[in-house]
């Protein structure tokens, strides 16, 4: 997201802008990941407010996510497979997630987004999304040694479900916010949201960063990945009834 152009710098300290943005921060998304909820988040705090001390925009952020996510996922396509190179991937996946959940963040540090803010956003997660799947695919077939070609269809079957999935969540929410008055209300800090939050673990992206660093195991990594789908495919064919029926009272 987005803002006008601020040239004069901040007056407050980097600790109080933290401060300030964690009081001002909207609850997490009902369901939303163990990863994304407890861990990108307070990063991504704490890079909002670093960028609020420099004076960066958040599309300046955003840009600095795509970037980090789209060197990252190039590696993963042309680099040899190999242990450090695995770990530098999933860093650099991670670090491209954290700014990912800092622009949004900045603007509110900031008053407020825009709607072509929202959008460049919303088209840098759609391009990541599907690239990175396509990128396994590339590196599985240049790099690993693929006796059984059916082995190519778990990416490609990742290509699908990540896509039907980042496009349903969007869709499903611009339309709770389009009819506020029906839609369900936002997640508390009970022990069922933190269950929650558990059990949706294979849908986070934070957790699709982090196998990378098996990049260099060919079957270690081949198995984590192939669960990953399993888990996602899984919770997207139980939410896709519960969130039609939910859109259909609107």
């Amino acid at each position: 997201m987005t803002f006008a152009q601020n040239n004069s710098l901040p007056k407050e300290s980097f600790t109080d802008t933290v401060r300030r943005l964690a009081g001002a921060q909207k609850p997490p998304a009902k369901g939303s990941p163990a990863y994304s909820r407890f861990v990108n988040r307070k990063i991504g705090r704490v890079i909002a407010a670093a960028a609020y001390q420099l004076g960066l925009t958040p599309n300046q952020v955003t840009f600095i996510s795509a970037a980090f996510s789209a060197v990252s996922i190039a590696a993963i396509a042309l680099a040899q497979p190999n242990w450090w190179i695995g770990v530098l991937i999933a860093v650099g996946l991670l670090i491209g997630y954290a700014f990912d959940s800092a622009d949004g963040q900045l603007a509110r540090l900031r008053g407020g987004g825009t709607p072509a803010g929202e959008w460049l956003d919303h088209v840098v997660d759609s391009i990541k999304t599907t690239a990175l799947h396509l990128a396994v695919l590339i590196g599985w077939y240049r790099h690993y040694d693929v006796t059984d070609i059916e082995l190519l269809l778990i990416p490609i079957g990742f290509t699908l479900v990540a896509s039907v999935f980042f496009f349903v969540q969007i869709l499903t929410d611009q339309l709770r916010r389009a009819h506020p008055e029906r839609a369900p209300a936002p997640a508390d800090s009970s022990a069922s949201a933190t269950l929650r939050s558990i059990l949706v673990i294979p849908t986070d992206y934070g957790v699709l960063c982090g196998i990378f660093v098996l990049f260099g195991w060919q079957a270690g990594f081949v198995v984590a990945y192939a669960l990953l789908l399993a888990g996602t495919s899984l919770f997207l064919c139980a939410a896709l009834p519960k969130w039609y029926r939910e859109i259909r009272n609107f």
